[in-house]
């Protein structure tokens, strides 16, 4: 089955972030659409420990050990970024000032319910950061993620079995095999990963599926 590759969803999701949007890329596989945001389109990357106006990743051997993303991964600062207080970036994201936040996720339910902080296993330790305020505080959510687990198992699912992080809150899903939209009638495909019939995303989705617009 082809796949997109991680490089080629974060592409993916670049391409949908307009010029001058406020947006916030989630710990993991969120991080490497800064890579991809064309240099001459003009969008504030936010990060949760108080940065805004991000750029790509460092050069190797250009890291600077004090400017970190949320992650604690090497970042750049934009000409004109601006860092600030832990309580001052939470009020950005809780008050709604971010136009698009990217997260990672364990399951999305088909009615947008996201679930990205715990698997509820008894021996897991809860990490949910932000995740929560983002979810409800971003104007549109954007979740990229593997379609299945490692064992096989669709991560977008009918109803979640995992804690949820915020109900109803999934605008648009990226994966390594489809790009869908949640809409009030279902979760719709956009785009599939080339080669990839309908019949065979929805086999390997556990959740039904609509075409067409």
């Amino acid at each position: 089955m082809n796949r997109y590759s991680r490089d080629q969803i974060a592409a993916r999701v670049a391409q949908d972030i307009p010029e001058g949007a406020y947006v916030n890329l989630g710990i993991g596989l969120p991080t490497k659409v800064a890579n991809y945001l064309p240099a001459e389109r003009e969008v504030f990357l936010h990060s949760e420990n108080g940065l805004l106006g991000m750029g790509p990743a460092p050069a190797e051997g250009e890291e600077d050990e004090d400017l970190i993303n949320a992650g604690k991964q090497p970042v750049t600062l934009l000409t004109g970024g601006a860092y600030f207080h832990h309580g001052d970036s939470f009020a950005m994201m809780r008050g709604g000032h971010l136009d698009i936040c990217v997260l990672g996720a364990f399951q999305v339910a088909a009615n947008g319910d996201l679930a990205n902080w715990h698997t509820g296993a008894t021996d897991a330790i809860p990490a949910v950061g932000g995740a929560m305020d983002l979810a409800i505080g971003a104007k549109q959510v954007f979740v990229m993620m593997d379609h299945q687990t490692k064992t096989g198992e669709s991560k977008i699912v009918a109803q979640c079995s995992y804690p949820l992080t915020g109900v109803g809150c999934v605008n648009r899903i990226y994966t390594d095999l489809a790009v869908l939209d949640v809409t009030p009638q279902g979760l719709r495909v956009l785009e599939m990963a080339p080669g990839l019939s309908f019949e065979e995303l929805q086999a390997a989705t556990a959740a039904t599926l609509l075409q067409g617009e």
